[in-house]
């Protein structure tokens, strides 16, 4: 009798365990993986969720840049980690490309991790050396990309299979213009090299890219978007500019590894949604041109099978080899 009840109570125990971690949880710092350098607009957004969630779960969210591979590294490195909660990851829309892009990415985007929620969304935007003598408009740069300058211009992204990567692929294909591609381990180095003149132009996002463009260092020349975002009032779309068909969204979000309690992920879904809809938040996402964009984890999942389909569709049509 005796040992019936000792074994009734360890499975009451091990029934009740995931309920108890999740009261506990966060009871030491949470790693949040970044996995491009610093300097991007993954980064930037980032340490503004990660600061944000830290005051509100009174625990420190540490932030671990780790770059490489178009985030593959870094993605990798998150998909290993234990599924409690303490390790997440800062995923853009480089997540669903690499899976369409890369032969053998080494995760499984619908397994390997727990979507948590979307943080914010922003469209690619070209951006270009404002000394360049076509750098005054995206036709004057798609002109001298035809003509004297054929083949000879250079176009940054944040690495092979980054989302900045396949939507410069885009413009040079619905530009009929070739150009040559020269990954970086984030957008922000990138910047700094078309700034500098090492480049002639990088396909970037807002958030990395609007402080050196007010200053005048750098031009945005086109954001990939329909119509323009009203974040971005004096920015033309490529269509606009005679390039139609490149819209692409750069989204922003915040996964967990495959397994992590459901308890778990609800606290953090709730905590994220919190630090989205604070004031302070907002004003801050605004001036970097980001549209807050949460959603339900269903939502999310969903949405990253129907972007990694999308990719497969784009890399196959595009004829753009994998590597």
């Amino acid at each position: 009798m005796n040992r019936r009840i000792l074994g009734i109570g360890l499975i009451a125990a091990g029934l009740t365990a995931p309920h108890v971690f999740a009261q506990d949880y966060p009871n030491r710092p949470i790693r949040l993986i970044v996995p491009f350098a610093p300097g991007g607009g993954s980064d930037f957004v980032g340490r503004l969720i990660g600061q944000k969630l830290g005051e509100q779960m009174g625990q420190t969210v540490v932030v671990d840049n780790r770059p490489g591979a178009a985030s593959l590294v870094g993605t990798q490195i998150a998909a290993r980690g234990a599924p409690d909660g303490y390790t997440l990851l800062l995923a853009d829309s480089g997540f669903t490309v690499n899976i369409a892009f890369f032969k053998d990415p080494r995760y499984d985007a619908l397994n390997d991790f727990e979507p948590i929620s979307v943080v914010a969304s922003t469209p690619y935007i070209l951006v270009a050396n404002p000394a360049l003598p076509y750098a005054g408009s995206l036709k004057d740069f798609v002109a001298a990309a035809k003509g004297p300058q054929a083949g000879k211009l250079t176009i940054g992204s944040a690495g092979s299979g980054s989302g900045t990567h396949m939507t410069g692929e885009l413009f040079r294909l619905r530009a009929g213009i070739k150009m040559i591609h020269v990954p970086y381990k984030s957008v922000g180095p990138a910047n700094s090299d078309v700034v500098a003149g090492q480049i002639h132009s990088t396909i970037s996002t807002p958030p990395a890219s609007l402080p050196l463009a007010k200053a005048g260092r750098l031009k945005i020349l086109a954001a990939a978007v329909p119509t323009r975002s009203r974040l971005l009032p004096d920015v033309p779309t490529f269509a606009e500019s005679g390039v139609p068909d490149v819209n692409v969204t750069n989204w922003y979000s915040v996964m967990s590894v495959g397994g992590t309690p459901k308890a778990v992920v609800k606290r953090l879904h709730e905590e994220i949604h919190r630090a989205i809809a604070a004031p302070d938040m907002r004003e801050r996402f605004a001036a970097s041109a980001l549209e807050p964009a949460p959603n339900t984890p269903e939502q999310f999942r969903k949405m990253v099978a129907d972007e990694i389909q999308r990719w497969t569709r784009v890399i196959k049509d595009a004829g753009i080899r994998q590597e």
